[in-house]
């Protein structure tokens, strides 16, 4: 293994963007492709944040809090084991951004932005079934995305594999 891809297995990657952006199928992948750990944020969201999204109602700042810590444990874990992780995130403002990176060493970790139009993700929410997460909610994601500067921003219009290569090659 070159040194490179084994500097990769360490890192830390959030993909990031508003629900339907394809975090988990993208996110998944790059575990796949580095070898390490997916994670995905909504397993860790309590029931209450789950019943209030199904609902229609979107999540205040305060419901997301315990949850966002919850979250940078697990990063601050795998930052200090050196294990690498992908986790799939919405992180749609700054403020969420920073907890996650709370803790971690500079340069640890990269948020990725999966961007597309708001006609092309909301065609596959309409296609989906999610567990918890109302379709209507898909304005005001978009409304809160707060678009980061530093992150990789990839277009997710192609497959899994493309994003991936595009993924790690401006990482």
């Amino acid at each position: 293994m070159s040194p490179n891809a084994d500097r990769k297995t360490k890192k830390l990657f959030v993909i990031m963007g508003v629900s339907g952006s394809g975090k988990t199928t993208i996110g998944t992948a790059l575990a796949k492709r580095i070898g390490v750990k997916f994670e995905d944020a909504d397993d860790y969201h309590p029931q209450a944040n789950k019943d209030k999204m199904q609902a229609g109602h979107p999540l205040t700042d305060e419901d997301r809090w315990p949850w966002l810590q919850t979250l940078n444990g697990i990063l601050c874990d795998h930052a200090t084991h050196g294990t690498g992780c992908v986790l799939a995130c919405s992180a749609l403002k700054k403020v969420y951004r920073d907890v996650l990176l709370k803790g971690i060493p500079a340069g640890d970790l990269d948020f990725v932005l999966l961007e597309g139009t708001k006609e092309m993700i909301a065609s596959r929410l309409a296609e989906r079934k999610h567990t918890f997460m109302n379709n209507n909610l898909l304005d005001s994601q978009f409304a809160t995305l707060e678009v980061p500067d530093d992150a990789v921003k990839v277009t997710n219009d192609r497959t899994p594999e493309q994003v991936v290569d595009e993924i790690l090659k401006r990482e």
